[in-house]
């Protein structure tokens, strides 16, 4: 039995990449998964990418958790407060809420090629709309909702994802922006969940593999890169244990996480 059986987990933006990862390491310790995601088996795609977030439920089911799908677009506040209330009036709790659905990528697919966005002054105001729309307050929208049964409860884990982006100058201004705004969001949301027993925290992976990852793998060193289901391990790690409150308001990295805890890249 995993260290996670009977806990209940939300996992945002879960139909591919980090996001799925991290719904698949909480399965495969036995959690009970709930994934959203804007990409449904039959729908219309949302990117050039293969997944889907019935087909990621399906996956965390199959490692050994129980993985249930909900089509959400974060963009959509009421969306994503239905998505969230509806978890909790179907398992009766949350344990675990990891925000990972993000925006601001757009120009990946809308077909502008990337030396005509060299600097923030070429682009469109729209890319730092969507990096703090889908991105801080979709991260914001979905903890307000979730917050309350966490307190109820008297415990519970809040997983921001975030990104070195936050410390560097060098990430793009929306997007260095929103991470940085993102991690100050978690510093002060844990200095009032820390009472109620609720902890936050911001969490970096390193360069993960992801399909968009790989899609350009030839351009990047992959040296140092990590799975998706690597991240999903230090998520697993971080709700499964019982002293996590003292991580609560602070930047917590995968591969200081592995070191700590002993888990491993499955590759």
């Amino acid at each position: 039995m995993g260290t996670l059986a009977g806990k209940v987990a939300l996992v945002t933006g879960a139909s591919r990449g980090v996001g799925k990862g991290i719904a698949l390491g909480l399965g495969e310790q036995g959690a009970t998964v709930y994934v959203t995601g804007r990409t449904e088996s039959g729908g219309t795609p949302t990117t050039p990418l293969p997944g889907t977030v019935q087909e990621t439920a399906d996956e965390v089911t199959a490692v050994g958790g129980r993985g249930v799908a909900i089509a959400c677009d974060h963009r959509d506040d009421e969306q994503t407060r239905r998505a969230v209330l509806g978890v909790v009036a179907d398992a009766g709790r949350l344990d675990v809420l990891v925000n990972n659905v993000w925006g601001g990528y757009e120009y990946f697919w809308d077909g502008t090629p990337f030396w005509e966005e060299a600097g923030f002054w070429t682009q469109p105001i729209e890319r730092w709309d969507a990096a703090f729309r889908a991105g801080v307050r979709a991260h914001y929208v979905t903890a307000v909702a979730a917050a309350p049964t966490m307190i109820a409860a008297g415990s519970g884990l809040i997983v921001n994802v975030s990104s070195e982006g936050a410390e560097k100058t060098d990430t793009g201004v929306a997007y260095g922006a929103a991470k940085a705004a993102t991690d100050h969001m978690v510093a002060c949301m844990a200095h009032e969940l820390r009472d109620h027993g609720v902890a936050a925290v911001s969490l970096y992976p390193g360069l993960v593999r992801t399909e968009s990852v790989l899609r350009a793998a030839e351009f990047i060193d992959l040296t140092d890169s990590e799975s998706p289901l690597f991240v999903g391990r230090a998520v697993a790690a971080l709700a499964a244990d019982p002293a996590v409150l003292r991580l609560t308001g602070q930047v917590v990295r995968t591969g200081e996480l592995a070191r700590e805890y002993g888990f491993t890249d499955p590759g």
